[in-house]
């Protein structure tokens, strides 16, 4: 059941409550009220009739009588006892409805006064079923009412829920609150969000300006040093070590700098025509890496680079496909095992990197890439940068970058393209509109 219905549920029950407190306490208040004002002009009346009795010994006009037939049996054996009394009764044994009842001793006889109190009672029942009328139409206004507002609260916390998570997902730029806002509970929740993810994203954005500034500022003495390196005798030990932490420093400037550029959002994808089949057979050549290459619907077993068959060509950045291709099979050979398997679908916008490793760490899979991080210590050396990067094309291309381990073993990485409206187009199914 949802916040609001629960509100909803509890101001019906409260009012229900209330309504049945008020019709319980009115209807008592109105009853005792009625028998006192009886008794009280039953009272009197047989006072009255007494005084008659032992003047007149007669009764006639007083509205008592003597022995009355329908006198209770209670109220008889009180006057038997000396004693003056009243009692009201529901109904009567002759069939008469409720009366309150008077009686004293009138020498050996019973002196006694009835008043009818049918239109009374008939009142009081009436009185009751205006007060359950009221309370159920009281209820039927406040239910709507109670709806609509807890309706409204739910509704904004589903939306400050909702932009939370948004901003959990990237989007710092998200916010709860708009410019005018009531002050409540609901309000300062939303203010307090909207001012985390405002520090939040300051704190990004300054840390994205200080990695690109010291990248930046890392490249004049790595270029110096890169430089004097060259210059050491390459027949020494010493300078051979020298060139590979060169190499690799300057590997990490320069990923340093993509990533840079990546968190600053200016990236555009530079869509044009690109056979994904053709792209990775260019990737294997270039990086020099091995790996099985499958394309259209060639099983991965046994027939890796055989009965080749041409993908559609589809409609992406090319020089970034490139690069997200390159990273992963990079990532494959630096942290996996032979034989390292890179699989185009048939449909041509989907390419699996596998490896035959011990897999991506949990926290991986949990949590995707994290900076200068690589998980677990048998995945191998590294900074960690590489499935960031790829992550980080695949986002500006549109296109869905998965990590899973396979059932028999081995890391899986799997980029899938969108159709976008120029493949549409090619297809003469929708026109492009500029």
């Amino acid at each position: 059941m949802g916040l609001s219905w629960r509100i909803a549920a509890l101001v019906a029950a409260a009012t229900c409550a209330v309504a049945v407190a008020v019709g319980v306490l009115v209807h008592h208040a109105s009853r005792d009220r009625e028998l006192s004002q009886a008794r009280d002009a039953a009272s009197t009346t047989l006072d009255r009739a007494g005084v008659t009795y032992t003047r007149t010994g007669a009764v006639q006009g007083s509205g008592a009588a003597l022995d009355a037939p329908g006198l209770p049996d209670d109220l008889r054996a009180l006057v038997a006892s000396g004693h003056q009394g009243t009692e009201f009764v529901e109904s009567e044994a002759g069939g008469g409805g409720p009366a309150m009842w008077a009686a004293r001793p009138a020498g050996d006889r019973v002196l006694s006064v009835r008043v009818d109190m049918s239109t009374t009672m008939r009142d009081i029942s009436a009185l009751d079923t205006n007060i359950v009328l009221a309370g159920l139409v009281a209820t039927g206004v406040a239910l709507p009412l109670s709806v609509l507002t807890a309706g409204r609260m739910s509704r904004r916390l589903r939306k400050a829920a909702g932009t939370a998570r948004r901003i959990a997902a990237g989007d710092l730029d998200a916010r709860i609150s708009p410019a005018a806002r009531p002050q409540d509970e609901i309000a300062d929740i939303s203010l307090a969000v909207d001012t985390m993810a405002g520090a939040l994203q300051e704190k990004l954005r300054r840390e994205q300006r200080f990695t690109a500034d010291v990248a930046h500022e890392l490249r004049t003495p790595l270029m110096g040093l890169v430089t004097a390196a060259e210059l050491l005798p390459p027949e020494d030990e010493a300078a051979g070590y020298v060139h590979n932490r060169v190499r690799v420093l300057s590997r990490l400037v320069e990923e340093l700098l993509e990533i840079s550029r990546l968190d600053a959002g200016a990236e555009l994808a530079d869509l044009s025509p690109c056979p994904l089949d053709q792209l990775a057979e260019d990737v294997l050549a270039r990086t020099g890496l091995t790996a099985n290459l499958v394309t259209g619907d060639a099983d991965e077993a046994g027939e890796a680079g055989e009965a080749r068959k041409s993908t559609p060509v589809v409609w992406t950045d090319s020089r970034r496909m490139e690069r997200i291709l390159t990273n992963l099979v990079g990532n494959a050979h630096r942290h996996g095992s032979a034989p390292v398997v890179v699989t185009v679908a048939a449909d041509g916008r989907t390419v699996t990197v596998r490896d035959h490793g011990s897999g991506f760490p949990a926290s991986l899979l949990e949590d995707g890439p994290q900076r200068f991080r690589t998980g677990a210590r048998e995945r191998g050396t590294g900074h960690g940068l590489g499935l960031t990067i790829a992550l980080g094309h695949a986002e500006v291309i549109g296109a869905a970058l998965e990590f899973a381990n396979a059932p028999d073993g081995g890391a899986v990485a799997v980029v899938r393209l969108p159709e976008n409206a120029c493949e549409r187009h090619a297809r003469g199914e929708t026109p492009i509109h500029g």
